[in-house]
C-alpha cells in the first residue's frame, strides 16, 4: 500500500464520487476480488444508506496498510505507477477514501499475522486505529451514507429500486468470476449464493435459475487480431443462453474486459451479430462473456466510475467476438420446446353494438397461415392475422386498463419463474404497477417469483416473456407512454402467430372484431392490419383491361 505521486493521480481519469449506494457496493466487491478472495459476503439492510457489510477472505492487510488505505490516492495495484499495464479492477486509490467522505466506516482486516487491525473513520473524518479479531481478509461496514449530504440521499429512488440496483451489480460480478462464491443477502434474507466452482454454468443456476442453466452453452475461444503493426491474442470464454430464452433489454448481454464488467456498445453488438437470425427482432440474448486482451490493447483509464474501457482495434475485436459466438450456437442443440397459450376465444367474441369497419369483407382464403385474404368494394384485402390479434387484444387491455384496471385470472398452480436478481427487486419495487396490469406475483426465494394470478384478456401464458417485458419496461420509469408500450407488449405474446390456423368462422369473426376497433389499421407497435389491392392493379399485373372481365 503505497500513495500515489502527484504525477500519476494527474492522469487518472479523477472524479470518484459516491452517488448511490450501488456504487459502493461496487468499490467494496471489486477490492475483495482484487485481493485474490474465493469467497465474498454482500448484505444489505434497506436501499443501503443505513448499512452496507462486505467480508472477503482474500489477503488483508498489515496495521500500517490499514491505515493508509482510507487516505486518498492510496493504492497497492499500480506497483510502478503504469496505467497502460493496469489488470486490476481498482487502480485510482480513491474507493474508501470516497465511501468515507459521506458516511461511517469501519475496516477490519487481517493480512494473517496473529492479530488483526480495525479502522474506524467517524462523522468528523478522523479515523483510529486499533487492534481486532479477525481472521484472514477484510470486512467493510459502511453506516449512514450521506449523512453530510442531505441533497444527494434525497435524490435516490425508491429503496426497492436502490436496492434492484445493487443486486444487478452484484449478480454481474457473480456470473462473470464463477471461481468465487459470491453471496448476496438483503434484509437478513438470502437473495442468491454462488458455489464458486469456477462453472459458468453453476453461477447461472445460483442467479438465474434451472431454465437459464439448462437452456444454455458454453464457449472456450481463442484467436488473433491485428492492431496496428502488433498481433494480439484475444480469449472469449462465458456462457450463451439459448435463443429460446430471451429478455427484453439489453443488459443481460454481461461483457467483462480483463475481468472488469464494462459496458463496450460494440462488444454487445457484436454478441446479437453472432446470434443472428436466431434471434426475434425485438428481442436480446442472456450472455455471461469474459474477453481478454493484452492490457495494451485496453486502455482502463478513461471513465471516471471505470464503467467503459477503450479498445485499440475494437472493430477487430468485436469480429473475433463475433466469430466465437457464431461459432459455439453453430453446434449447440437450440431445439425449443414450450407450450404457446392464445387467448382466441375471448378475442372472436361476436361484435355486439360495435359498427365494423369491415363488415362489408368476405372471406375468400388464407396464405401460408398467416394473411387472410378478403373481398370488399372490388379490393382484395389482405390480413395479418397477427397483426389483427395483436390489436383486438391491444384495445380489450387498454379498455380494462382505464375502467379497473386489467382483470386477473388465477393460476392453478402457480407459475414459477426464474429471473435475475434485479428483475426479483422489481417485482417488489413495482408490485402497484404489476397489479394494475393484472398481475400478482411475489418472490419466493432463489432467484424465482411465483406468479399467482396474470392478465385474464390473454389467459395463461406459458412462458416467462410476458412479466419479465413487462418489468423491463416498468424498470424505464412509468409513464402514459411507457403504459401504453407495456400493453402492446402484453397484447403481443400470446396473439396469433405465423402457422396457427384459423377454420373459417374464426377467421371471419377475427375480421369483424378487427373492424370493431378504434383503430383497426395498424397493430399497437404500428406495423399495418390490413393491405389493399384494388382491381385495377391486378388487371395490369396480367395486362388486362380494367373494364373488360
Amino acid at each position: 500500500m503505497r500513495r500515489l505521486d502527484r504525477e500519476t493521480v494527474d492522469r487518472i481519469a479523477a472524479g470518484e464520487v459516491v452517488t448511490r449506494p450501488a456504487r459502493v457496493v461496487v468499490e467494496l466487491v471489486e477490492n475483495a476480488l482484487d485481493a485474490g478472495a474465493d469467497r465474498i459476503e454482500i448484505e444489505v439492510v434497506g436501499d443501503g444508506t443505513d448499512r452496507i457489510r462486505v467480508v472477503d477472505d482474500g489477503e488483508g492487510m498489515s496495521a500500517e496498510e490499514a491505515a493508509l488505505a482510507v487516505e486518498r490516492h492510496t493504492t497497492s495495484k499500480l506497483p510502478d505507477g503504469n496505467l497502460s499495464t493496469v489488470d486490476t479492477l481498482g487502480f485510482r486509490g480513491e474507493a474508501l477514501a470516497s465511501i468515507a467522505d459521506v458516511a461511517n466506516v469501519t475496516l477490519t482486516t487481517n493480512d494473517g499475522g496473529a492479530r488483526g487491525t480495525q479502522v474506524q473513520v467517524t462523522e468528523d473524518g478522523e479515523a483510529t486505529v486499533d487492534s481486532a479479531g479477525r481472521g484472514r481478509g477484510t470486512t467493510v461496514e459502511v453506516t449512514d451514507l450521506f449523512h453530510n449530504r442531505p441533497a444527494r440521499k434525497e435524490s435516490l429512488a425508491a429503496p426497492a429500486t436502490e436496492f434492484e440496483r445493487i443486486s444487478d451489480r452484484v449478480a454481474t460480478y457473480a456470473l462473470l468470476r464463477p471461481g468465487v462464491a459470491i453471496a448476496l443477502d438483503h434484509d437478513g434474507r438470502r437473495v442468491f449464493a454462488t458455489p464458486g466452482s469456477g462453472a459458468f454454468v453453476d453461477a447461472a443456476l445460483s442467479v438465474y435459475g434451472r431454465e437459464v442453466a439448462r437452456e444454455s452453452t458454453t464457449l472456450d475461444a481463442e484467436a488473433s487480431v491485428e492492431v496496428g503493426d502488433r498481433t494480439a491474442p484475444v480469449s472469449v470464454r462465458g456462457l450463451l443462453a439459448y435463443p429460446s430464452v430471451t429478455r427484453a433489454g439489453t443488459e443481460h448481454t454481461r461483457i467483462a474486459v480483463n475481468g472488469r464488467p464494462v459496458s463496450v456498445p460494440v462488444l454487445r453488438r457484436a454478441v446479437e451479430r453472432g446470434y443472428g437470425s436466431l434471434l426475434p427482432g425485438d428481442r436480446h440474448p442472456v450472455t455471461t462473456l469474459l474477453v481478454s486482451l493484452p492490457p495494451w490493447v485496453v486502455d482502463q483509464n478513461v471513465h471516471p466510475t471505470k464503467e467503459t474501457v477503450a479498445l485499440r482495434a475494437a472493430d477487430t475485436v468485436a469480429d473475433a467476438v463475433e466469430t466465437a459466438v457464431s461459432d459455439a450456437l453453430a453446434t449447440a442443440d437450440l431445439r425449443r420446446s414450450a407450450d404457446v397459450a392464445m387467448d382466441l376465444e375471448a378475442a372472436l367474441d361476436p361484435v355486439e353494438s360495435e359498427p365494423s369497419l369491415l363488415g362489408d369483407a368476405t372471406f375468400v382464403g388464407r396464405f401460408r397461415d398467416l394473411y387472410l385474404l378478403c373481398e370488399a368494394d372490388g379490393e382484395l384485402l389482405v390480413i395479418d392475422q397477427h397483426a389483427a390479434h395483436e390489436r383486438i387484444n391491444y384495445e380489450r387491455l387498454r379498455a380494462a386498463m382505464e375502467s379497473e384496471g386489467v382483470p386477473s385470472a388465477t393460476l392453478d398452480p402457480p407459475a414459477t419463474l426464474s429471473l435475475s436478481p434485479g428483475e426479483v427487486a422489481a417485482v417488489e419495487a413495482h408490485a402497484d404497477a404489476l397489479a394494475r396490469l393484472g398481475f400478482d406475483c411475489e418472490p419466493f426465494g432463489g432467484g424465482t417469483v411465483r406468479v399467482r394470478a396474470v392478465p385474464a384478456p390473454l389467459g395463461r401464458v406459458a412462458d416467462p416473456d410476458t412479466l419479465e417485458s413487462t418489468l423491463a419496461a416498468l424498470r424505464d420509469g412509468e409513464t402514459a407512454e411507457r403504459r401504453d408500450e407495456l400493453l402492446a407488449d402484453l397484447a403481443c405474446h400470446p396473439s396469433l402467430k405465423a402457422g396457427d390456423e384459423l377454420d373459417d368462422d374464426e377467421a371471419t369473426a377475427l375480421i369483424e372484431r378487427l373492424g370493431a376497433c378504434e383503430q383497426p389499421f395498424a397493430c399497437p407497435h404500428g406495423r399495418p392490419t390490413v393491405l389493399a389491392i384494388d382491381e385495377a392493379h391486378l388487371a395490369r399485373g396480367f395486362e388486362r383491361h380494367p373494364n373488360r372481365r
